[in-house]
């Protein structure tokens, strides 16, 4: 039988070492950035008048020049040919999750029977990818099939083997974005122009805010061969079946604890190979989950950021194999323990130094300026709640995905239910401005000392916000962690949305301010009576009216609790848990007014945006339900009926020894045994005819909306209900005749 197969690939990975790692000789610092074309190099290879263009296209947003595109393709391509390179290619992020790339080679003819190599500005500023051929949502069909690249020179180029990356953004001929990467870059734009508006109240220097990001890369890591011998890890990235081990998190023994050699020679490789990409990784650990692990890097500029997010799980995959591993990007790979997520900490910053959602500092002897920190930040604050409360459904479909729903809700995942947890502190402060009046003002405490009684140890300092691990939007003292979407997405989903929610909220927010400052300035005796400036009344004003407003949003206890889902309809968000149809939040008219006013995508990319969303549910959904009919037809049955048939023959051997009184006493639990797997496989071969069916019937549904909803509402309980008798046989089965490893073998490899 195959069972050897199993138990030799598992006595394999038993047996694996860690790979030796060369670690370079020289300090991190040294060789950070070695593979990219950085502003050092940019000095180096570019003529000095080219290289001050590029340096004000990339801090100051100003438009680029394409008559500089020949000479800045020159300085790249001498600096390629020295690092060994010989192609080129544009490198974007389809809605597919994933990146993309066609890579041609520095080769032109010279005229004279040889070759040059030839790198222009035409080159590096446009491709035309075929746009039929990638999720498009019917924006582009084959018959009209001309899309764009275009050189996103915010974004530094970089080295892969033999292959100059150049960043670029994807649209198509009709002008529609097909990526993630130009809605975002449209995005980060709304919020600079807003945000810098809004600053202004407070600050005169400030020019321009950026958002920053830091995300939290979770993911699971299994030996290879393992992996291989799975069908559904190999072709979905999760396991469909299998019971869970009688071991796995609850001994909380994984985290944070020490890292197998395996695992950290792999972690140092990568983490190698990302500094010399420049992705500034810091963070590593043992996540909660047995072979679970998360990699964090400092905080960045968000379009830089998540361009390394994808640059980074693109070189997990091929490190992990060189180490023998496989990462398991899915959100749930494993049933009963810890999903994967991608925290994503979000935060705007002016440049003028100030952390927009930071506290300021506080001085007694300087009353109005301390005022003036408190009103800055309270503003980003309730403004940022402000967008999350009026578009909370929105950014939940913004992460959810058919593999994301797996994740929410359990394990340590927030909930479907998109709220935000403030703390005790900020909490206060905001009911004190809401019930109070101009001249009483609140500041938010700094972290103070704890006395712990212990001689040898330092008092700990403790910040002004607990944390809350149910909260999908947590403020964790200087920003925003958005901890629901999932490991496997593009950063870019969440951030667009959030950004033109943030955009949408302070132009609005700016609006009401200037209306009230325009009342209040009719009355010229207003600021001496009153004791503050018309300004200080108005943003006051507008944020008392805010405050109320987004109310409903603010949760700072248990997202688990039946009580929240309760109390969460009642305050009127949205607590829909089908993904199909959160979905379409994307098309609500407040959604798409949103969108449209920000300038960050018009209603028709949103329309075909949707399509790919449900067109990819469904192909989840339908793969998924595929492999799993073919496992339980094909491993699952076989194996327990000649499990079965052994166990006939047993009671027919006692039979033929014993008397029929004791060998009926003797074969009872064999009988029983038989009885049991005769009518679990006979229940499992109902399933996956009923889940062929199901999918059948699916299939004819022309509308993709609906029949996302069809393949939610009667192909994934069939599937749930497979699983649940397959693992119920795998505790039946001897265990020497199953043939896919089990939990306890994937999940304690080292």
């Amino acid at each position: 039988m195959a069972n050897n197969l199993r138990f030799q690939v598992v006595e394999e990975a038993f047996k694996k070492r860690a790979v030796d790692v060369k670690v370079p000789a020289e300090r991190p610092s040294a060789y950070f950035g070695k593979y990219v074309f950085n502003r050092q190099k940019m000095q180096k290879y570019l003529p000095k008048n080219v290289f001050k263009k590029m340096i004000d296209v990339m801090d100051n947003g100003a438009s680029l020049d394409r008559s500089i595109a020949d000479a800045v393709a020159e300085g790249m391509k001498q600096w390629a040919l020295e690092m060994g390179v010989t192609h080129y290619t544009h490198w974007f992020q389809p809605l597919t999750e994933g990146t993309a790339e066609k890579h041609d080679a520095f080769v032109e003819h010279d005229g004279k029977g040889g070759m040059i190599e030839k790198f222009d500005g035409k080159l590096l500023v446009q491709q035309e990818p075929d746009a039929s051929s990638f999720p498009n949502g019917g924006i582009r069909n084959t018959f009209e099939a001309r899309g764009y690249s275009a050189w996103d020179p915010t974004s530094p180029v970089f080295i892969i083997d033999d292959t100059l990356c150049i960043p670029t953004i994807f649209i198509a001929y009709t002008g529609e974005a097909l990526d993630y990467k130009a809605p975002l870059l449209r995005s980060l734009h709304a919020v600079d122009k807003a945000a810098t508006e809004v600053c202004r109240y407070f600050y005169d220097d400030v020019t321009k805010v950026q958002v920053n990001l830091g995300w939290e890369q979770e993911y699971f890591l299994v030996d290879e061969g393992l992996y291989s011998a799975r069908p559904d890890l190999l072709m979905t990235g999760r396991t469909l079946m299998g019971h869970e081990s009688a071991k796995n998190q609850q001994m909380d023994d994984h985290y944070f604890g020490t890292i197998p050699d395996r695992v950290q020679a792999f972690m140092k490789d990568l983490e190698i190979q990302a500094l010399e990409l420049a992705i500034p990784v810091k963070t590593r650990h043992n996540e909660v989950a047995p072979n679970q692990f998360e990699l964090a890097p400092i905080f960045e500029e968000c379009n830089l950021a998540v361009d390394h997010n994808m640059l980074l799980m693109s070189l997990m995959k091929k490190v992990a194999r060189n180490h023998g591993f496989r990462v398991l990007l899915h959100e749930k790979p494993f049933d009963g323990i810890n999903g994967s997520g991608k925290h994503q900490n979000w935060s705007l910053s002016a440049d003028n130094g100030v952390l927009l959602h930071a506290p300021g500092k506080t001085d007694a002897a300087q009353p109005q300026a301390t005022a003036n920190e408190t009103l800055r930040f309270v503003t980003f604050i309730v403004e940022t709640l402000m967008a999350v409360y009026r578009h909370n459904g929105l950014l939940k479909a913004s992460i959810m995905s058919a593999t994301n729903a797996h994740r929410l809700g359990g394990n340590e995942a927030p909930p479907a239910i998109i709220s935000s947890f403030l703390g005790t502190q900020l909490t206060e402060l905001l009911d004190h401005i809401e019930e109070s009046d101009a001249s009483e003002l609140l500041t938010l405490k700094g972290k103070k000392g704890m006395a712990i009684d212990i001689p040898q140890i330092p008092d700990l300092i403790i910040d002004n916000t607990d944390r809350n691990r149910t909260s999908p939007f947590a403020f964790t003292g200087n920003r925003f962690e958005f901890r629901a979407p999932g490991s496997s997405v593009n950063c870019a989903s969440a951030m667009i949305s959030l950004n033109a929610a943030m955009a949408e909220a302070l132009e609005s927010f700016k609006r009401r301010v200037d209306e009230k400052i325009a009342e209040y300035s009719k009355n010229p005796a207003f600021d001496k009576n009153s004791g503050h400036t018309a300004k200080f009344h108005a943003i006051l004003d507008v944020l008392r009216d805010d405050i109320k407003t987004c109310k409903p949003v603010r949760f700072d206890g248990n997202g688990y609790s039946e009580e929240w889902v309760k109390e969460a309809a009642r305050r009127g968000l949205d607590v829909e848990k089908s993904c199909p149809i959160i979905f379409e939040r994307y098309l609500d008219e407040s959604s798409v007014k949103m969108f449209e006013s920000t300038r960050v995508m018009n209603r028709k990319e949103l329309e075909a945006r949707n399509e790919v969303k449900w067109e990819t549910y469904v192909k989840t959904v339908q793969i998924e339900a595929r492999v799993l009919g073919d496992m339980a037809m094909n491993h699952i049955i076989p194996v327990a009926t000649h499990y079965q048939s052994k166990l006939i023959k047993n009671v027919q051997g006692i039979k033929e020894i014993f008397t029929l009184e004791k060998a009926n006493q003797l074969s009872a639990r064999n009988t029983k045994l038989i009885e049991e797997v005769a009518e679990r496989t006979e229940k499992i071969e109902q399933l996956v005819e009923e889940l062929t069916d199901a999918r059948r019937v699916a299939n004819r549904v022309a509308d993709i909306h609906q029949r996302a909803i069809q393949y939610h509402d009667t192909v994934c309980p069939k599937m749930e209900a497979i699983r649940y008798e397959t693992d119920k046989l795998e505790m039946i089965v001897e265990d020497g005749l199953w043939t896919l490893p089990k939990y306890r073998e994937l999940l304690f490899i080292r």
